[in-house]
């Protein structure tokens, strides 16, 4: 008996659209990063880039429970001295709902060379509309 080990050649990524509308931002967020790492398929393989492009709709409708919408704060650093920002999820939501969903998606990704590639292939849309109708339609996934 060999382990199966899956070369590069042969990883074929579909595509997966998924609505956010009322879901919650840590459960779909584990979905997202489940299907963009490829742990959701059979021949996985932790070295190759194996899991599925992902087309994320309806982000600004994501539901957020509890007082995370005051109380969770993004941080950022220019790296100046005094140079630290932030915002809260509730600010967040209003101005730029997409990174959200990239940044919950984004630390849930292993911590190595490949979380950049598989970030690359996370499509998130504010809305219902988006350019990726043909791709989808050729790939066979759509998660609700």
């Amino acid at each position: 008996m060999k382990t199966f080990s899956l070369k590069t050649a042969d990883a074929r990524n579909d595509w997966c659209l998924i609505d956010v509308r009322n879901q919650t931002l840590g459960r779909i967020s584990t979905q997202i990063a489940t299907i963009l790492i490829g742990k959701n398929k059979t021949h996985y393989s932790p070295h190759v880039l194996c899991g599925d492009k992902v087309v994320v709709i309806n982000a600004s409708k994501v539901k957020i429970t509890g007082k995370k919408l005051d109380d969770k704060i993004y941080y950022r650093h220019s790296g100046y001295p005094g140079g630290i920002k932030s915002i809260n999820l509730k600010d967040q939501l209003e101005k730029d709902p997409t990174k959200v969903i990239i940044h919950a998606v984004a630390g849930m990704l292993p911590k190595n060379k490949l979380a950049d590639k598989m970030l690359v292939n996370l499509k998130v849309y504010p809305g219902g509309e988006h350019p990726h109708n043909a791709q989808i339609n050729v790939g066979k996934k759509e998660n609700k």
